[in-house]
């Protein structure tokens, strides 16, 4: 039978209407988790245009046509908690119960990255999804703080329907990697969330004569090279590398993910040799607001290129791959040591923080690079000791002391013997008579107040060698925490008293000092003549962080502990007003954070979001661009909306 045009348009809208109805059977069903939102939850899930007027959220058959689209990729999130709240209303009763993961499996996974890091939605911090589905059954659930969809990303092609679709919809549009983002960028109520967690992978260039030539470039970059994935994470390419003999600039956790990484600018252990990870990047490919797949680098869409390296992630596009240097990897001294004091409340604790800090900018100055952590009370067992007469020998005793631990390493070098040179004088200073007799007349630490471990002075043939050693950052998670930071110059270092003073504030709860800029990233050389990093780290020689735990579902507690968190941190800015802070390590409460994240980079940055994402497809906090809209409720609505 002959099929007229209008015959087979028939047949061909038929068939369509019919394959999009079944995507809406098996969106809700084989990948349903919650119901859609409905009545007057639709709106608040969307934009808010001038006149109050919200956007109509897509009807079902528009989310089976992108999910048809997009291969069955599109997901209907369960909050992971959902498996301890099997009466919670609005979830189908076989969703609440899983018989893979009981509740009891939930909660004691919940406080490890990992577990967050393989989710769909759930954040790294509680908070951030507004506590709205803890794996206890006490607690109350439902789906208010999680995005309504997610867009399980294997390609740029994926990424960009995901980009499409909210862009076109007006829909709130979230990108989430691993999770890792101490500031809640990667997740947003109610939103289309792009995830690229299955962009994974990387090929390697390292041939150093042949080089690296970018897109659209006449020359080669000489030295060699890795490019990767957008989602790929830090120890799939620290150990893949090791085993060729190199290793990148990277983050201290190997689940962290690059993109937020690099997009944040990326301190890192390395950093003093070789520079921050944004310096490292030679070319970027990144799906923008429009919807285009483009390449950025040094000859092309340049100031994108400069923007995504350092003006912060879910901003001006999504990095689907990135090229790096990889550098030979290079050998390793490291230096673990412990101390503390069971005199808790000596006045000498705070002058103990300023002591150490103080040492940075000489540290700095001989090539070291670490991280010297401090506690005021910290729980701590001693071996088969006796603390009280109902103690009897060999069994272990928890005391509460005062101090820290002291991580660095020497890059490039292989001879324990000359990092103990450097650091042990730093040491045996604290220590006064318990460790060096020609200190017992110490006139600052009184003789036996830092009793230390015996510090472990080791030799690594590869940088990945000393990582896996113990040195990977464990990354906590699942908990209720705001973090802060501030960075420090030199001069600032140099006032022993103010430093000390500082600190017994800031550190009165504990912190960390990191030595992890030096002349690597003070003298970088970024491609395209620089970057969007903040200037400050072109300046500084340690960078401090901070945090305060609080209690969860409860508001007050909340409020409180950012208050006690820029409490705590405003010492280190009266320190050092002009030095700002990192990004990547702080919280969305951040006073004058354009300023204190970016500095005299803020204004550039503001002109390329406009003119890239003129109508806000990418919105977060605290990020460029973003004073056009609030947060109200679990709505994003434009300043000025009804």
């Amino acid at each position: 039978m002959l099929i007229t045009d209008k015959a087979a348009a028939d047949v061909t809208c038929s068939l369509l209407q019919t394959i999009l109805l079944l995507g809406v059977l098996a969106l809700s069903t084989a990948v349903d988790a919650h119901p859609g939102p409905a009545g007057a939850d639709l709106a608040r899930q969307l934009h808010h245009q001038p006149g109050g007027s919200p956007s109509v959220w897509p009807p079902a058959l528009t989310w089976a046509a992108l999910n048809a689209t997009s291969g069955g990729r599109l997901i209907r999130p369960t909050p992971p908690g959902v498996v301890c709240h099997p009466s919670a209303p609005g979830f189908p009763t076989a969703t609440n119960s899983d018989p893979q993961q009981s509740c009891a499996d939930v909660a004691a996974q919940w406080t490890t990255m990992e577990f967050h890091r393989a989710s769909p939605v759930s954040p790294m911090w509680n908070q951030y999804a507004n506590d709205t589905c803890l794996p206890d059954p006490g607690a109350p659930c439902s789906a208010a703080g999680y995005p309504a969809y997610v867009l399980d990303a294997d390609s740029a092609d994926v990424v960009k329907l995901g980009v499409d679709f909210a862009r076109t919809h007006n829909i709130r549009l979230n990108v989430k990697s691993t999770g890792h983002d101490y500031q809640g960028r990667s997740t947003q109520p109610g939103s289309l969330s792009i995830w690229i967690h299955r962009l994974q992978g990387y090929t390697t260039q390292l041939d150093a004569k042949k080089g690296f030539k970018p897109r659209g470039c006449h020359s080669a970059i000489p030295g060699a090279s890795v490019t990767a994935l957008g989602g790929t994470q830090m120890g799939m390419l620290y150990e893949g590398l090791d085993r060729l003999g190199y290793a990148v600039v990277g983050g201290g956790s190997r689940g962290v993910g690059l993109g937020g990484y690099i997009t944040g600018g990326g301190h890192s252990i390395l950093a003093p040799r070789f520079g921050m990870a944004a310096d490292q990047v030679l070319e970027m490919e990144v799906v923008t607001a429009a919807g285009q797949v483009v390449v950025a680098n040094e000859c092309q869409n340049q100031d994108l290129f400069w923007a995504m390296r350092g003006g912060g992630g879910s901003t001006f596009g999504i990095m689907t791959s990135v090229t790096m240097t990889a550098h030979p990897t290079p050998k390793i001294v490291s230096y673990d040591a412990f101390f503390g004091t069971l005199d808790v409340t000596s006045p000498r604790v705070p002058d103990m923080f300023g002591y150490i800090l103080s040492q940075f900018p000489a540290l700095d100055s001989k090539g070291i690079a670490g991280y010297a952590s401090f506690s005021p009370a910290l729980n701590y067992s001693i071996p088969g000791s006796s603390s009280s007469s109902s103690s009897s020998s060999g069994v272990n005793t928890e005391v509460l002391v005062a101090g820290g631990s002291l991580i660095f390493i020497l890059v490039g070098e292989q001879d324990p013997a000359a990092m103990s040179a450097i650091m042990d004088p730093i040491l045996n200073h604290l220590i006064a008579s318990s460790n060096s007799p020609s200190n017992t007349s110490d006139p600052e630490f009184p003789s036996g107040l830092f009793s230390p471990a015996p510090p472990t002075v080791k030799a690594y043939d590869s940088f990945y060698s000393w990582f896996r050693a113990g040195h990977d950052d464990p990354s906590p998670a699942g908990g209720n925490m705001f973090v802060g930071s501030h960075l420090l110059d030199a001069k600032a270092l140099g006032d022993r008293a103010r430093l000390s003073e500082a600190y017994r504030t800031f550190a009165s709860t504990g912190g960390t000092g990191y030595l992890v800029i030096g002349k690597g990233g003070r003298n970088a050389k970024p491609r395209g003549g620089g970057n969007a990093v903040n200037p400050s780290f072109r300046r500084a020689v340690s960078h401090s962080t901070n945090g305060i735990d609080f209690e969860p579902l409860n508001p007050a507690a909340r409020a409180q502990a950012l208050v006690d968190l820029n409490k705590k941190l405003q010492p280190l800015r009266d320190l050092a007003p002009d030095m700002g802070s990192y990004v990547n390590e702080n919280n969305p409460a951040e006073p004058d954070w354009q300023h204190s994240f970016w500095g005299e980079n803020y204004a550039r940055l503001l002109s390329i979001k406009r003119r890239l994402d003129p109508h806000d497809v990418f919105w977060c906090h605290p990020c460029v661009g973003n004073d056009r809209w609030e947060e109200r409720g679990y709505r994003l609505c434009r300043k000025g909306s009804a």
